[in-house]
């Protein structure tokens, strides 16, 4: 079974411990915007703070990279976290001073992110090609992507409990994870090679034009969840349930995990440039469906089926990223098509709020479907130009 062998090549301690250690990079926008709304008495400059956040996690993701590819992960991983915690301190104490020091701690909080799922991928990489199991890889890359997106459930239904006992408990328990969690697992299972020694050779340079079209891909994918975060939100506003977003949108998270998971299993000879383009429409479709369906069925109803498609497609784009990068800089590379996500998701939150305003979840539900267009036409370009 192909689980089963993952066990085998990292440990069993690894996987408990890797899952817990994504959670404060998953739980950290909302436990900012619930901080910082309760000390502000006011959304507005919450969400700015929030999205300042995302943008700053996206502009420190490759700077982490690059400085693990050079260092080597365990030492930069280590030194993420420990700044992570002071940077979190920091946002608890301004939580109570001006809003200029807000913004500056809550960007802080965002640069100093550890950057746990693309270490992980890479560390992955580096451990199957050692042990010469090549065939291993996919079904790594489909475990990270269901642990991601269970984390992106768990993270943000952890911050809903813990928010109902005061507005500095996520915060205070990211900083308690942080410790218990990230810490250990940089210490106890990143490699501290540099990718140049473990390459074997000198620094090449990344393949920029690629990696370009692989983060706008990221990108794409990171507005589809923005716009379905918004839609869910409203449709909970619009039933009076506001509580019933998060489940909605677990919905979301839990139907990609299983879908990614199921991936492990897909057959070698279906290549990544058939994936590619073939998990594209799949997401197009998914969305496509989730606007039509939800016209005529409840949220919930439409969800689990749009929700199939998404993971897929990000499991294609890492498996992508790993191969076309050289080894000595796979980490950086990972790390760039990463920030594409979260930079994705603030527009895509952005512009499904505004017309979320006048169109309701109608509105939101058009913005992913506009991005998944988007995905699917630089998929099917790529394909094309390959071709020619």
């Amino acid at each position: 079974m192909p689980y089963r062998s993952l066990l085998h090549v990292a440990g069993v301690g690894f996987f408990p411990l890797g899952f817990l250690a994504r959670l404060p990079y998953a739980s950290a926008a909302l436990a900012t915007l619930v901080l910082l709304q309760s000390s502000t008495r006011g959304y507005a400059f919450a969400g700015l703070a929030s999205a300042a956040q995302s943008i700053a996690t996206a502009l420190g993701g490759p700077l982490l990279g690059t400085l693990a590819d050079r260092h080597g992960h365990r030492r930069v991983g280590v030194l993420a976290a420990l700044a992570n915690i002071a940077a979190w301190a920091g946002l608890l104490a301004a939580s109570h001073g001006s809003r200029a020091a807000m913004l500056a701690a809550a960007g802080l909080v965002g640069l100093t992110q550890p950057q746990v799922g693309p270490l992980v991928r890479v560390h992955w990489s580096r451990l199957i090609h050692r042990r010469g199991e090549h065939r291993l890889l996919p079904t790594a890359l489909s475990y990270e992507a269901a642990a991601d997106e269970l984390s992106f459930v768990a993270g943000p239904a952890l911050v809903g409990v813990l928010a109902t006992v005061t507005p500095h408990a996520p915060a205070t328990t990211a900083m308690l994870l942080l410790t218990a969690t990230t810490l250990p697992f940089a210490l106890r299972y990143a490699d501290d090679t540099t990718a140049r020694a473990a390459a074997g050779a000198g620094e090449r340079p990344l393949p920029y034009r690629p990696l370009a079209v692989l983060f706008l891909a990221m990108a794409a994918m990171g507005a589809v969840f923005g716009a379905v975060q918004t839609a869910v939100t409203v449709y909970a506003d619009t039933i009076g349930e506001t509580g019933a977003a998060g489940l909605v949108y677990a919905e979301f998270g839990i139907g990609s995990a299983l879908a990614g998971a199921a991936c492990a299993w897909l057959p070698r000879r279906f290549t990544l440039r058939a994936r590619y383009v073939t998990f594209a429409a799949a997401l197009f479709v998914g969305m496509l469906l989730l606007f039509a369906g939800a016209r005529v069925l409840p949220l919930p109803a439409a969800v689990p089926v749009a929700s199939v498609t998404v993971a897929p497609y990000m499991i294609t784009l890492y498996a992508l990223t790993e191969q076309l990068a050289p080894a000595e800089r796979a980490t950086t590379a990972m790390t760039v098509l990463c920030a594409g996500g979260p930079l994705g998701t603030a527009a895509g939150q952005a512009v499904s709020g505004a017309l979320a305003a006048p169109y309701g979840t109608e509105g939101a539900l058009l913005v992913a479907l506009t991005a998944a267009t988007g995905a699917l036409l630089l998929a099917a370009g790529v394909s094309l130009r390959r071709r020619t």
